[in-house]
């Protein structure tokens, strides 16, 4: 499953971890940088649509602090469509290298517009045009009408370096459970979850 040439299962004591789950994401995180993990913020993120459908897609994670774990896209795509109607998700995160996952899920809200318009313009001229370009999730009729509405959202954002795109939205998924997901070479595998109560979170280990 993990080849030793390539990936370090390092051990991990669960009876060591912290109270609560940001500190010990953010404690996986890092490793994972460390380790040399490719695009370590980017999750999988699983929505419904209002017929219940799951979809999934890969995205960039934001941020990870005491208001949730972040992501961004315009409110008219479809995963912005199906948060809007059912404001649940999952994230799911691996880091191969060191055989590790980290499953999040909890409700979604909106963060407020400025905050949304910082988080777009603290990005690249990329990624700004990007988001002029829009229409995400549209029918698109050719290569060559994306081209151009490419190329003009790329001018426009070198020019404009801090314009407005009123449909970017950044999203907050507040965890109601967080799973940690160590790999062991003998399939003994290290399943930590943790799941939030009124007072706090409780921990407890899961078979693999």
């Amino acid at each position: 499953m993990w080849d030793p040439a390539v990936t370090d299962l390092p051990p991990f004591d669960p009876a060591a971890a912290p109270a609560e789950p940001l500190p010990l994401f953010t404690q996986w995180f890092a490793e994972a940088v460390a380790a040399g993990q490719t695009e370590p913020h980017t999750v999988s993120l699983a929505t419904a649509d209002e017929a219940g459908l799951p979809d999934v897609r890969i995205v960039m994670l934001h941020g990870a602090d005491a208001d949730g774990w972040s992501f961004a896209t315009h409110a008219g795509s479809r995963k912005g469509r199906q948060l809007a109607a059912r404001p649940y998700a999952a994230l799911g995160f691996y880091w191969p290298v060191l055989g590790r996952q980290v499953r999040v899920r909890g409700p979604v809200t909106v963060a407020p517009p400025e905050e949304a318009r910082t988080d777009l313009h603290a990005r690249s001229t990329g990624a700004l045009a990007a988001a002029l370009t829009g229409r995400q999730s549209e029918v698109l009729e050719s290569v060559e009408q994306l081209a151009e509405a490419s190329e003009a959202a790329w001018e426009r954002a070198r020019r404009e370096p801090e314009a407005p795109v009123p449909s970017w939205t950044l999203y907050r998924l507040r965890p109601d459970e967080v799973e940690f997901f160590q790999g062991d070479a003998r399939r003994r595998h290290v399943r930590l979850d943790y799941r939030r109560t009124q007072g706090g979170w409780d921990r407890h280990l899961l078979w693999p």
